[in-house]
């Protein structure tokens, strides 16, 4: 028998990644009771036994179903047990409650009975909405905002991608902050009055708004060290552009397969797990493509549907790296129940990026993933729909072989045939030509190495003296 402790198998960073993150489990059913406890505290504690509540304001139901897995899914990745789920069709959320009175009742019910602790709604609520549901409940409320916020939270691995999802999270906390019970309702301003007493009278500001001066000086300081950090990646982005190799953004729904289909084509230990948002910090690969030419492919965080406004301020290193690619490769899941809307939902992501950074927009190609597990007939609504999208499985790798030939199209075409005569005592430029380009024909003669390549214009530019 194998000894474990002495196998040959170098775990890759991926597994390395997937094994801590499942080291350690949270103990469902402990809670503290805090007597004092300021609302930005109070949103960060761990959600535990969950009832979702949605509103079906258009759509088909199999759509309002559908959405609300994914917010089961949401709950379950953050670390909760989703006990139950209600659904209201309204034209629009109530502005008090989200839902009806009625439901609210429904939902107490509900919440009583199971024994639950947290409640999501999947939505963005506003502080209002979120006080009136709490106190009609009388237990913590989340919205989905919040709970992408916490998912991001505790995966989040780099120094950058940590201070990314700080930021977010205080932006979303810092209208929403209030006191959670008499204890914060500490206003000492003038006479005071019978809240005050000796000692207590004169100016002073209110708890809430101690806690709203530090978030706004803790934001601040984080924003310079943002900025800070993306001066070291915009030098690591320059040195990738001064090497002419071109780069591929492989971005799409969460869990779509994006990492998996990284893997597949470079064999490199990016970490795969089936959960909701694994792959936070954009990671990129080096590959070679069948025609020998070598790309860089990076995988992005996955976009979902709804994603906060403050989640798409604060990853935008991951935006960048889409918008800056000579090619975005769109992975979908074909074999969701409806990847037609998960296509528009990151579409209207990336194109509100390109406009706010006034960039062109990327070259897509859309790969058609976990074809291995689809609906045929999706399927074949997909290829009719999408007639030059590639079909792969990156689990089976069905389809990957194509696939590696199709991204070496889409890098072709951008590129300028040359024939180069190249001095026997210029080996290195030989060497260059034929990792940054794709050689077509090669001989020899008296001068030299004589040379037919494709390659990027930029480069064919630098090598002008030696064009034949």
């Amino acid at each position: 028998m194998t000894n474990p402790l002495h196998s040959d198998h170098d775990p890759s960073t991926g597994e390395l990644q997937l094994e801590e993150r499942s080291s350690l489990r949270r103990v469902v059913g402990l809670s503290t009771e805090l007597q004092d406890i300021n609302d930005a505290e109070y949103r960060q504690l761990r959600l535990e036994r969950v009832v979702l509540v949605g509103v079906w304001t258009e759509g088909s139901s199999a759509e309002a179903d559908s959405a609300m897995a994914e917010l089961g899914a949401l709950a379950e990745t953050a670390g909760s047990m989703v006990l139950d789920a209600v659904i209201q069709r309204r034209d629009k959320p109530d502005a008090a409650t989200y839902i009806g009175s009625g439901k609210v009742k429904e939902l107490r019910e509900i919440v009583d009975a199971t024994g639950a602790d947290t409640v999501i709604c999947d939505g963005e609520l506003t502080p209002g909405q979120l006080i009136a549901l709490e106190k009609a409940v009388n237990v913590k409320v989340i919205d989905r905002t919040a709970l992408i916020l916490d998912i991001f939270a505790q995966h989040a691995t780099s120094r950058e991608g940590k201070a990314q999802v700080s930021l977010a999270q205080m932006e979303y906390m810092l209208p929403r902050l209030r006191g959670w019970g008499e204890a914060l309702s500490r206003q000492a301003g003038g006479r005071a009055g019978s809240n005050g007493g000796v000692g207590l009278r004169g100016p002073g500001e209110t708890k809430i708004e101690t806690d709203r001066r530090r978030i706004r000086e803790r934001m601040a300081k984080v924003r310079r060290e943002i900025r800070g950090m993306k001066q070291a990646r915009l030098t690591k982005r320059h040195r990738r552009r001064a090497t002419p190799v071109p780069s591929i953004a492989v971005a799409g729904y969460t869990n779509a397969g994006k990492s998996s289909l990284v893997n597949a084509i470079t064999g490199a230990g990016v970490l795969v797990e089936d959960a909701l948002f694994a792959t936070l910090d954009p990671t990129t690969r080096r590959a070679e493509l069948p025609d020998g030419r070598a790309v860089v492919l990076t995988d992005t965080v996955g976009f979902v549907r709804h994603l906060p406004t403050q989640l798409v301020e604060a990853f935008r290193s991951t935006l960048e790296e889409v918008v800056d690619s000579e090619l975005l490769v769109h992975v979908v899941d074909g074999s969701h129940a409806f990847p037609m809307a998960q296509i528009d939902a990151v579409r209207a992501v990336i194109r509100d990026v390109v406009a706010e950074q006034n960039a062109e927009q990327p070259t897509e190609l859309l790969v058609i993933n976990k074809i291995d597990a689809a609906d045929p007939l999706v399927l074949a609504e997909l290829r009719a729909v999408f007639k030059d999208a590639a079909f792969v499985s990156a689990t089976s790798g069905e389809g990957i072989e194509a696939l590696r030939h199709t991204l070496a199209e889409y890098i072709a075409e951008t590129d300028v045939t040359v024939t180069l005569e190249i001095p026997y005592s210029r080996g290195e430029i030989v060497s260059r030509v034929h990792s940054e380009g794709a050689v077509v024909h090669e001989e020899y003669s008296d001068q030299g190495t004589v040379v037919t390549v494709r390659l990027p214009e930029s480069v064919a530019g630098e090598l002008e003296e030696f064009r034949r």
